[in-house]
């Protein structure tokens, strides 16, 4: 998949109609945080000059999105990467992570993400906010990601472990990713111990967040077997039926995101006061890559990742 499709999949408007989901709105502290800081995190996923340097070695969005988030855990097999991932199956993540590293070597990624993502922010972000301020709110993300615990977080523990950024735009993006990541592997363990596999974690996380069955979850590169699997599964346990969630399938929808919350006690703990006016900064500047056309739109993709 190359950029112009993938902008062409994720940046379609959303149908008439279409809620904010309640986890957004309602959402406590750990999941406000999490929503304000996506786009910020992601940019270096969406943001053209970090794909076009990508792309002129032959990686292609999807190789650029596997290489550049899983290269902080180092010259792993891609089993490793597709574990951390969780949500796509091995033989996806195994050719994207093969292919990608066979055209540009990892710390060379590495790189190049960097500096695109630090000139890409400075451009949306430099005429609404200062350096100055961009590093304080990144010092302030760093310290809070310093007191939380990396226990059965690779991803988390290995993008903390990267070297500081000088440039405080780009330390801004990692910094948020950092944050990302944490809840990420924590919302991973959380529905592992609740005896998902990946495929039933995007059906159920996409029919919790108001998309149609399948719309968001094919997108993982998931089978129609491994899919239908998965449905047949959720339907037995009494979580899915007629294609939407059930009572109790919301429930436990719900239940995985408040232990998801609570796994990140410790760093929600550690912003103390700072929570709010970080929250009041990063949405602001994520809305402003929503509107420089560096994040979708759609309120679903922002809350599904």
């Amino acid at each position: 998949m190359d950029y112009e499709a993938a902008v062409a999949t994720f940046f379609t408007t959303a149908p008439e109609g279409t809620m904010c989901p309640p986890i957004v709105t309602d959402g406590g502290p750990a999941r406000q945080l999490r929503d304000a800081l996506e786009p910020l995190a992601m940019h270096a996923v969406w943001a053209q000059e970090v794909y076009q340097s990508l792309s002129a070695h032959g990686l292609d969005f999807m190789s650029a999105y596997v290489c550049g988030r899983g290269s902080s855990l180092g010259d792993v097999p891609s089993s490793v990467v597709a574990a951390a991932f969780a949500v796509f199956p091995l033989e996806a993540i195994d050719q994207l992570w093969t292919d990608g590293l066979g055209k540009l070597e990892r710390t060379e990624l590495i790189a190049l993400r960097d500096r695109g993502v630090g000139a890409s922010l400075r451009r949306v972000l430099g005429d609404v906010t200062t350096e100055a301020e961009v590093l304080e709110v990144a010092e302030t993300l760093e310290l809070a990601s310093a007191a939380a615990d990396g226990a059965g977080r690779p991803l988390f523990s290995a993008l903390r472990a990267a070297p500081i950024l000088d440039d405080p735009y780009a330390r801004l993006w990692r910094a948020a990713d950092v944050v990302r990541e944490h809840r990420g592997d924590g919302h991973v363990a959380t529905c592992v111990g609740a005896g998902l596999d990946g495929c039933e974690m995007n059906i159920l996380t996409e029919l919790w967040l108001g998309y149609p069955l399948g719309e968001y979850s094919h997108t993982r590169g998931w089978s129609q077997e491994a899919t239908a699997t998965a449905i047949a599964r959720l339907t037995v346990s009494g979580l899915i039926a007629d294609w939407q969630l059930t009572k109790d399938g919301w429930r436990f929808r719900t239940r995985l995101e408040d232990r998801t919350d609570e796994s990140q006690r410790t760093l929600i703990r550690a912003l103390g006061h700072q929570l709010t006016p970080v929250l009041e900064k990063v949405s602001a500047w994520s809305d402003r890559c929503i509107g420089a056309g560096a994040f979708p739109s759609d309120p679903r993709k922002r809350a599904a990742g």
